[in-house]
């Protein structure tokens, strides 16, 4: 059981207290924090009300993002993927992902670190300029290293492994990361949320462990498909699967509160 006091909420009252305020059943709201949100016009919902996957009927997704969960995978080079799977070979489709153009092959490795291995690892097509690996946390103690938290692409300065595939091995010197949560969006979705690129989100889970995720970066492009990427630590940690929603609550690290906003239809609260 959680004890939401009013000196907590004093505290949270510096950064932004979010409207509706979302509680646990089990959680207890002293008669005192009550007052202090009330006396805000803070609203208290219970997040066990809330569904966080959108049944059959539901229509109104104007501050809802479909979350999509991403395990460990390897994106390859051609020279490298022809190293590790053979000189004639080429990545078999074997899913569409949720972004126009991309999927996951059929094709596997090892990822080979100075402490484990992890077998089985997808590999995610089509070919890039540079190979990436992108593990989590969790993998990282596994395989013995410990990788940055970073944006696809931004490799510099991290750490390698060993890719061990059917027909050969490659050997990186930097390439693996903890991908950065983010949000993909299309120009016309960046319009309506009213972002930009290099702007964050904030957005709240709902159910049983509601959480808030902050810092979610702002990606936008005409091939984009609306989607928020976090990997299987972050999921796991707020019971969230591929296919759920998540709702915008603030950017910037700034909540919004609800009403009377300029250009977007929102106000931020402090």
């Amino acid at each position: 059981m959680r004890v939401i006091t009013e000196s907590k909420l004093r505290a949270m009252a510096k950064k932004g207290i979010p409207n509706p305020y979302m509680i646990n059943k089990s959680d207890k709201l002293t008669p005192a924090a009550a007052d202090f949100l009330k006396d805000r016009n803070i609203r208290v919902e219970h997040s066990n009300s809330v569904h966080w996957q959108l049944p059959n009927n539901e229509t109104d997704k104007s501050d809802l993002i479909p979350v999509g969960v991403s395990n460990r995978h390897v994106h390859l080079t051609e020279e490298d993927a022809k190293v590790l799977f053979g000189e004639d070979s080429s990545l078999t489709v074997w899913k569409e992902l949720s972004q126009p153009g991309q999927f996951a092959a059929q094709e596997t490795v090892t990822l080979l670190g100075p402490k484990n291995l992890i077998k089985g690892v997808r590999i995610l097509g089509p070919e890039r300029k540079a190979t990436q690996v992108e593990i989590s946390v969790t993998d990282g103690f596994q395989l013995g290293i410990h990788p940055p938290i970073r944006l696809s692409g931004s490799t510099e300065g991290t750490p390698g492994l060993t890719l061990i595939g059917p027909k050969g091995c490659v050997t990186l010197e930097q390439g693996v990361i903890v991908a950065k949560r983010h949000v993909h969006l299309s120009p016309e979705d960046a319009k309506r949320f009213n972002v930009r690129e290099g702007d964050t989100l904030m957005v709240q889970t709902m159910g049983e462990r509601s959480t808030i995720f902050t810092d979610i970066a702002v990606r936008i492009s005409p091939s984009y498909q609306l989607d928020l990427h976090i990997d299987m630590d972050e999921a796991n940690g707020a019971a969230l699967s591929t296919g759920d929603y998540v709702k915008i609550i603030g950017k910037n690290n700034q909540f919004y509160s609800r009403g009377g906003g300029e250009g977007d239809g929102r106000t931020f609260y402090r």
